[in-house]
């Protein structure tokens, strides 16, 4: 799975490993376009902020930038709240116009994690999109933004995650992503909104073969924090068993990792 933090400039690979995920890396994010706030309508030059999946045909590998995630903008939220755009990219070099630009050398990572764990059978691998870390003391920083309501929904889905390490099933009602940590990991079903698809789910099939990834190779320049990478896939893993209940004590992600220039 993958989380995009803006303010910060930061792009994090999640792993499946003991059913929870750990972090595998966090890599800078060269440039991306606009201000604070999602994307409204085509020509804006605003990046997106929501949640968002991509699957085997999102994948690109022509184009000016070959090897690139389609973050799949518009999604049912964006429709809902008629939000125009298309076309908006994960991808290399460092000019964007509402995307996400990763420089060459690092987005070839980001790319073959992706690609081996959806051809290894994942369905799809979810990707949060955040204005910032939705800490409290941020979030209470924003208080009186325009977009501090949208926010407090996405930070519904920053707090599941935080809590169980597993990627919320996500669906939308009525111009609101509904997130869904309960025990099947299955999208919530709410009153009237049951023509709405979901934008993701927590349960994918498992991989049909285990697949190995690349060592790091980025540019000098920069900076990549890597953590163990004996992970299985970077996608929503299987149902959850016990979501809101204390997990045992570990390591947190960032004080097991290494950093890599």
């Amino acid at each position: 799975m993958i989380r995009i933090f803006k303010r910060e400039s930061q792009l994090e690979v999640w792993m499946l490993k003991d059913a929870r995920f750990e972090l595998f890396g966090v890599y800078p994010i060269c440039y991306w376009s606009g201000k604070l706030g999602p994307k409204e309508r085509e020509g804006d030059r605003q990046a997106p902020e929501g949640f968002y999946s991509v699957g085997i045909p999102q994948l690109h590998l022509v184009g000016r930038h070959p090897r690139s995630l389609n973050i799949g903008f518009p999604n049912a939220f964006d429709r809902a709240s008629s939000r125009t755009g298309s076309y908006i990219l994960v991808h290399g070099g460092c000019t964007s116009v509402g995307c996400f630009a990763m420089t060459d050398p690092v987005m070839e990572q980001i790319y073959t994690v992706s690609e081996q764990a959806l051809h290894a059978g994942q369905e799809r691998i979810q990707v949060q999109i955040y204005p910032f870390r939705m800490t409290e003391a941020n979030m209470a920083a924003q208080s009186g933004h325009t977009w501090y309501g949208f926010w407090l929904n996405l930070k519904e889905g920053y707090d599941a995650f935080e809590a169980t390490r597993l990627p919320p099933a996500v669906n939308v009602c009525h111009r609101t992503y509904v997130i869904a940590p309960d025990l099947e990991g299955e999208p919530v079903e709410a009153e009237d909104c049951s023509n709405e698809d979901p934008i993701v789910t927590s349960s994918v099939a498992a991989p049909k073969v285990a697949h190995h990834f690349p060592k790091p190779r980025v540019s000098a320049s920069r900076t990549v924090r890597l953590a163990p990478s004996r992970a299985v896939r970077s996608a929503a893993s299987r149902p959850r068993k016990a979501i809101g209940m204390p997990r045992a004590t570990r390591k947190t992600a960032a004080a097991s990792t290494r950093r890599v220039n």
